[in-house]
């Protein structure tokens, strides 16, 4: 060890104060006295190590193995009674300083997985990604108080605007995934601006914000795919307070720009609602305009549009915050299932690959050989028989994906025996699914010859088919590697939530169950009423008056009018043809009810 200053024993010395502040003393002293002998040294030295024996204590030799370290750190008391003078706290002499104060108090550590997910410290946030959530706060106060439609895309722009200054803030680089997971959000985003009807609407924006935590966090496994959305929420209480710190270091920065901007931007605000109100007060045509351009902002909704502009800024920021200090979740480490043998793994999936095999095969001899035989045999109606069967096979279909998941965590991993093993089994499971989706999919087919084409019976079915994209995906993962597979599945379903927004379903719905009137005779006309300006269209092709009777309803709620950024292109096609032919006033509710019965009973 390096030469040290020697230090007396503690029995020896006797100052005021703790014991804590005779060690500082000492350490203190000792950075300015020159060395002394080697011999004097070793002698203290032995002096201090039983004394400190001897009592317990090791404040004295700390303070002694230190005290030559005048770069290195202080350990014990000593550190501790520096750290605390200079901070102003109790001061190293206060006797009233207890042994409990020698040691600063440090949170728990967060599990190691999390640690390793758990966003760092965002950079600071750019004026740029500030303006971008005021004026994200400000067109969602003036355009969604009335409903969705292309407003929303005003109010999204600025949003994805700001996440990309603080991105680019923290240093993080546009990769193409996330160009996808972006411009897939706001094609989305586009759906309730074509379609009036609320389910497809709802179910697009929902991905839309799925599709926006991807591209935020961007990751390529399960955890981030699945997880992703949960650092979005958790930025909206950090997101804020980031926000209002950066806003008030620039308030309070020596430049003073931001105070002058935000007093002009209130003074332009005052004169155009002065000037704008004397002068459509002037002019009826200036005022009809006005009207049109500019939302309502009566007194009444106030307070709901202030309650716009604060969840329009609170998300803007949330965006930022998630882009600037994104949640790691392609660090979380999904632990591997136990590893089975061979046996004992391929045996259960060996045999339902068998029983997979016997199904197949019952359908396709129902399928060539006709379902007269069958009918007759089961004593079913036609109708009977594909309500029956859809339902259970979308269930094995669920089931079998379940099954997958759970053999790949069990499966033998020893090497390429075990390899081929996996892929062979899994893969033959897999190709036998697919039957079974085609079977599910002709009976929801016969099921809507037999009763008509619903919501419930597009979605199921549309739900079915993405199954199966999901299943070949399984089979290509099985081919060339599932590094892919997570973001594919998550982009499949994306695009299948875009189609079916963009497919119009309630004008799906009408255009077969009309197609199904005109073959059987067999109309549905209370459903017809229930759905969207989106089915229009394709009711408008009944003959009189079972078309007046279906569309009499609709052309009621499209009376009332909504401003330009509130109206979808459905809503709008719907009043055109509503205007050009409209509802016939011979078809009051006493013939449509005549009407509606003679078809209920056919």
């Amino acid at each position: 060890m390096s030469d040290r200053p020697s230090t007396p024993e503690p029995s020896d010395a006797q100052p005021e104060g703790s014991e804590a502040s005779r060690s500082a003393g000492h350490a203190r002293r000792s950075e300015h006295s020159e060395q002394p002998d080697r011999s004097e040294h070793s002698e203290d030295r032995e002096k201090s190590d039983r004394a400190d024996a001897a009592s317990g204590a090791d404040v004295s030799g700390a303070a002694a193995s230190g005290a030559a370290k005048t770069a290195g750190p202080v350990s014990g008391g000593v550190a501790t009674a520096e750290r605390t003078a200079d901070k102003g706290g109790p001061l190293a002499g206060d006797d009233s300083a207890g042994p409990d104060q020698d040691h600063e108090w440090a949170p728990p550590s967060p599990a190691p997985w999390l640690a390793d997910v758990q966003a760092g410290p965002p950079a600071p946030v750019r004026t740029a990604t500030l303006w971008a959530a005021l004026a994200t706060g400000v067109l969602s106060m003036l355009f969604l108080g009335d409903g969705l439609a292309v407003n929303l895309l005003f109010v999204a722009i600025p949003a994805a605007l700001a996440a990309h200054f603080a991105a680019q803030a923290a240093g993080r680089r546009t990769r193409a995934w996330t160009l996808v997971w972006s411009v897939g959000g706001l094609a989305l985003l586009a759906v309730p601006a074509l379609r009036d009807a609320d389910w497809p609407s709802f179910l697009a924006v929902v991905t839309a914000v799925a599709l926006g935590s991807l591209a935020l966090h961007g990751g390529r496994t399960w955890p981030a795919v699945l997880l992703g959305p949960i650092g979005v929420f958790n930025s909206v209480f950090t997101g804020p307070v980031w926000g209002w710190r950066g806003l008030r270091e620039r308030a309070g920065s020596g430049n003073g720009r931001v105070g002058p901007v935000l007093r002009a931007l209130v003074v332009a605000a005052v004169l155009l609602v002065v000037f704008g109100a004397l002068f459509a007060g002037a002019d009826a045509a200036f005022a009809d305009l006005l009207g049109d351009l500019v939302p309502d902002a009566s007194v009444s909704g106030g307070p709901w549009h202030g309650l716009l502009f604060v969840l329009g800024v609170v998300w803007a920021l949330a965006a930022a915050h998630t882009a600037a200090a994104p949640a790691r979740w392609d660090r979380a480490v999904i632990p591997e299932g136990r590893e089975r043998g061979r046996v004992e793994w391929a045996l259960p999936l060996v045999v339902l690959a068998v029983l997979f095999a016997v199904f197949n095969a019952v359908q396709l001899a129902v399928l060539f050989g006709g379902y007269d035989a069958v009918l007759k045999k089961t004593g079913q109606t036609y109708a009977e028989y594909a309500r029956q069967g859809f339902w259970q096979l979308l269930l094995v279909t669920l089931l079998t994906l379940l099954v997958i998941v759970v053999a790949l965590r069990w499966a033998p991993r020893d090497g390429s025996r075990d390899r081929t093993l996996v892929r062979g089994v899994l893969g033959t499971l897999c190709a036998l699914a697919l039957v079974v989706v085609a079977s599910a999919v002709r009976r929801m087919d016969m099921y809507v010859e037999a009763y008509g084409l619903t919501r419930l019976r597009i979605s199921v079915l549309a739900a079915e088919l993405w199954l199966g994209l999901v299943i070949v995906l399984i089979l290509a993962a099985g081919v060339w590697g599932a590094r892919w597979l997570p973001r594919a599945v998550a982009a499949s379903a994306a695009a299948g939530v875009l189609v079916f927004g963009f497919a119009s379903p309630d004008g799906l719905i009408a255009e077969r169950n009309v197609q199904r009137y005109e073959e059987t005779g067999k109309f549905d006309l209370d459903y017809a009423r229930d759905l969207s300006a989106d089915a229009v269209p394709a009711l408008d092709e009944l003959k009189e008056p079972l078309r007046s009777c279906a569309l009499r309803t609709l052309a009621q709620g499209l009376g009332e009018d909504s401003p330009w950024y509130a109206t979808s292109w459905g809503q709008a096609r719907a009043r055109q043809i509503l205007d050009d032919r409209p509802v016939s006033p011979d078809a009051d509710w006493s013939v449509c009810d005549r009407f509606n019965t003679d078809l209920m009973h056919r």
